[in-house]
């Protein structure tokens, strides 16, 4: 198939855009593209979000509800739950969710019934892209026989494919979806040169690799990276609280260096959807090639065993106090898994809640983000957000910070809590009250 009548809609911003998934990593895509002029179609089959998107409302917190209604004000913006509708797109991009099973196997079936619902319609000289995080192999060996075999089209002949990895990062105010750089892979030469023109008609930088692999272990290697170095921090965490060290002081002083030091920071265990999950794609797919994944399966188990850390810290100072944490009241302050975002996807704090509970703790929370704990693939707490009061904070015997919100007052926590176990050095200005202070 001549590719030339797809490329020139591509850059004269024709070409409709359709996002499958309109999450954290979907939307933002959408308001991308939007803003740079490409009609655009928005599915998710959660008829709720479609609803409220329609609605002009969003449900992601750092996204306002003004961007949405500024997209849907431009006619370029549709949002839909009927597979019928991405026939009409001409590129469509694949951001859904790719976790793990209980025994940390890849869990395909997001991607799998997505794939298969695109087969479905496809057509003719279409692109596709895979945007979810995935073991290497996933473009080639699981999409592409699924749309071919479903369509009776031939990849790079008749329809195009192509893997980018999602890069985003909720909250963050210094880079967005668009000023991230985009890496592109294609499953052949025509696939990357349609990729690379689309994502360059909307983000600054776009970086082409050889092929689909590339960019698949690309993103793998991202987060192992950061996978692995938290752990080393989280394990130097524990070993310098024996030692009396104030890991985050040694941090500091370290960061000084100019070159030859990039600073991880420890914490309560890892949260979001891809550092807690995605090395273990690749693990997976190690074993297939008989090889082992040690470094990534050490960081896994230290960084997964920090919320148990917490609780024995809490559970050491509360002695100390003369009170058994069965039968104590604790308050943890923060759902989310990083500060200022409602963002619950693998929180260490939900597991912290599970635990304390577990332990006989009666147990509250406060998140000035997440009114309501919603129902998790993990998780079920069916709990509400209890106001942080000194009058509130004063009835329980513990504060634990598992989230370092820029919004609460650590001074005025202190100075009205019993105990507050600082899982995030959110207290390290409070001078008044370090008496009460547990760090951990």
């Amino acid at each position: 198939m001549d590719i030339s009548k797809l490329e020139k809609k591509i850059r004269d911003k024709r070409a409709l855009v359709g996002v499958l998934g309109m999450g954290y990593v979907g939307l933002p895509l959408v308001q991308t593209f939007g803003k740079a002029g490409f009609p655009t179609l928005g599915f998710d089959i959660d008829r709720h979000k479609v609803r409220s998107l329609n609605a002009g409302k969003s449900y992601i917190k750092h996204i306002a509800d003004s961007t949405i209604r500024d997209l849907l004000a431009t006619r370029r913006f549709t949002v839909t739950s009927d597979p019928r509708e991405l026939r009409k797109g001409d590129a469509l991009l694949i951001c859904v969710p790719t976790p793990l099973t209980k025994t940390r196997d890849p869990d395909m079936s997001y991607v799998e019934s997505t794939t298969q619902t695109i087969a479905d319609h496809l057509r003719a000289g279409q692109l596709v892209v895979l945007e979810s995080t995935t073991y290497p192999g996933t473009t080639r060996d699981l999409c592409r026989p699924i749309l071919e075999k479903t369509s009776g089209l031939k990849a790079e002949r008749d329809f195009f494919l192509a893997f980018s990895p999602e890069r985003e990062d909720p909250g963050r105010k210094d880079f967005g979806t668009a000023t991230i750089p985009k890496v592109v892979g294609g499953l052949g030469p025509k696939s990357k040169r349609l990729a690379v023109a689309l994502y360059s008609g909307a983000i600054q930088t776009v970086v082409p690799v050889a092929n689909c692999e590339i960019a698949e272990s690309a993103k793998i290697l991202e987060n192992v990276y950061r996978c692995v170095n938290i752990a080393l921090v989280n394990e130097l965490k524990m070993l310098f609280d024996k030692m009396g060290i104030d890991v985050w002081e040694v941090i500091r002083a370290a960061s000084s260096k100019p070159f030859g030091f990039s600073p991880f920071y420890p914490g309560p265990g890892l949260g979001g959807h891809c550092i807690p999950i995605d090395p273990f794609y690749l693990t997976w797919k190690a074993r297939q090639y008989n090889e082992s994944t040690r470094f990534i399966e050490l960081a896994g188990e230290i960084n997964s065993g920090m919320p148990e850390y917490v609780i024995n810290r809490l559970v050491e100072a509360l002695n100390e106090r003369m009170k058994p944490l069965r039968g104590s009241k604790v308050l943890v302050l923060g759902l989310s898994y990083k500060k200022d975002i409602d963002d619950l996807r693998e929180s260490p704090s939900l597991e912290l809640i599970e635990l304390l509970r577990k332990h006989g703790a009666k147990v509250d929370y406060n998140d000035p983000l997440t009114p309501r704990t919603p129902k998790t693939r993990e998780h079920d707490l069916r709990m509400k957000s209890v106001p942080l009061t000194p009058a509130n904070l004063g009835r329980y015997d513990a504060v634990v910070i598992a989230t370092d919100h820029t919004s609460y007052d650590y001074k005025a926590i202190v100075k009205h809590s019993k105990l507050v176990v600082d899982s995030r050095n959110a207290t390290a200005n409070v001078r008044s009250g370090r008496n009460k202070i547990v760090k951990a």
